[in-house]
């Protein structure tokens, strides 16, 4: 698994830039839920914000795994600089690279890359999560303009976007909630019709904007679908194959920045005399981390390199991501234990780890519809 030579010096200038400007804040605002613009801004400014699109698309014209690798260090220093980073890329800007028009391209996609406008996704509702054929908004063709009336809920990036990529059931001659009556559109903030709900007060992720977004007789022009009509479904679905590579990736910094903490107190800390690294039961827990991450980033660095070759890699995304999402669940609550007492409050980040960890596993599909996903790709598709 040997990294380029372009891959190692992305890597490394994300390590840095974490060391620098990320960790220092990112207990300040867990606690206070103050989103990060000043970081986002500053990641904007090194071209992190469109790592994987071309340059003529204003970004850095580099791979999906560069991206994968960002994403791991940025999660290492802070899941919610992550996610925000993450959901912006694969959940925003990547639909408009994938199915925009070379028109949306240049007005939305360039100034999204370059770091001027953030992008965020609104595709979860109340009565449909990972049940995309729930949805209940609708886009009404007025022929010229769509008219859209629902809400979405747990919008990341939703009050502070620029960009909201939304799905809504916009043929009605199609029996409703089937894939083929469901489109995908480009909102504006500031739009008519366009109100953004408030914050959620989360457990983990606490500096990631989440809300709910309602689109109320929301006018959009035509132009604004993204894609075919009725081709949102599909096009929501790799979407979602994107995204849980980047949710992989995020896992995995959060299990890597866990695991090292773990491991540097485990060295300091001593009873009854010794350092508790002494003991084998904290160097049975600190094997099963290693070993578990090594799996995990082989998972996540196959899925991004098969994704860069071109090919299908939905059943290795869905592998990653159920993994890698129940690995840092598995590694912070280690953590935690090795630190004790210490490790349940605040003065230390294991307990923002373990916080963090948590929507891993529910973001992007649950773990049961990652076994879903894995299982209809390795029966039903005959795939190996």
């Amino acid at each position: 698994m040997e990294l380029t030579q372009d891959q190692k010096m992305i890597q490394r200038m994300a390590r840095e830039f974490v060391q620098k400007e990320v960790i220092p804040i990112a207990a300040e605002i867990d606690q206070t839920c103050r989103f990060p613009w000043e970081n986002i801004r500053k990641l904007a400014e090194l071209g992190f914000l469109g790592i994987p699109f071309p340059e003529k698309y204003g970004g850095a014209g580099l791979d999906y795994l560069s991206y994968v690798l960002v994403i791991i260090e940025l999660a290492k220093g802070c899941a919610s600089t992550a996610v925000t980073v993450a959901t912006h890329t694969s959940n925003s800007a990547g639909p408009i690279y994938l199915f925009g028009t070379e028109e949306q391209k240049e007005k939305y996609l360039v100034p999204m890359a370059k770091g001027e406008k953030l992008g965020a996704v609104a595709l979860t509702e109340p009565g449909a999560g990972s049940d995309l054929k729930g949805l209940s908004t609708r886009a009404a063709n007025e022929g010229d303009h769509f008219i859209i009336n629902g809400s979405k809920n747990f919008s990341t990036n939703g009050g502070v976007a620029d960009v909201v990529i939304a799905t809504a059931i916009s043929k009605e001659e199609v029996q409703d909630r089937t894939p083929s009556s469901i489109s995908e559109f480009i909102i504006e903030k500031g739009m008519e019709g366009f109100q953004i709900g408030k914050a959620e007060d989360k457990m983990g992720w606490r500096a990631s904007d989440t809300r709910t977004l309602i689109f109320e007789n929301l006018k959009i022009p035509k132009e604004n679908l993204l894609g075919k009509e009725g081709f949102g479904f599909e096009q929501a679905v790799i979407g979602l194959d994107h995204g849980r590579v980047s949710i992989a990736a995020l896992s995995l910094g959060i299990a890597e920045a866990a695991y090292e903490a773990a491991k540097q107190y485990s060295s300091e800390r001593k009873q009854f005399g010794e350092f508790i690294n002494h003991f084998q039961a904290i160097r049975f827990m600190l094997a099963d981390m290693a070993t578990e991450i090594e799996c995990g980033r082989h998972l996540v660095y196959e899925a991004a390199r098969k994704k860069d070759k071109g090919e299908p890699f939905r059943k290795e995304a869905s592998m990653a991501k159920l993994y890698c999402s129940e690995l840092a669940m598995r590694v912070t609550t280690k953590a935690v234990q090795i630190f004790g007492g210490y490790g349940y409050i605040k003065d230390y980040p294991v307990e923002r780890y373990m916080r963090d960890a948590k929507v891993c596993e529910i973001g992007e599909g649950t773990s049961e519809i990652q076994r879903i996903v894995i299982a209809k790709e390795i029966i039903e598709n005959n795939k190996k």
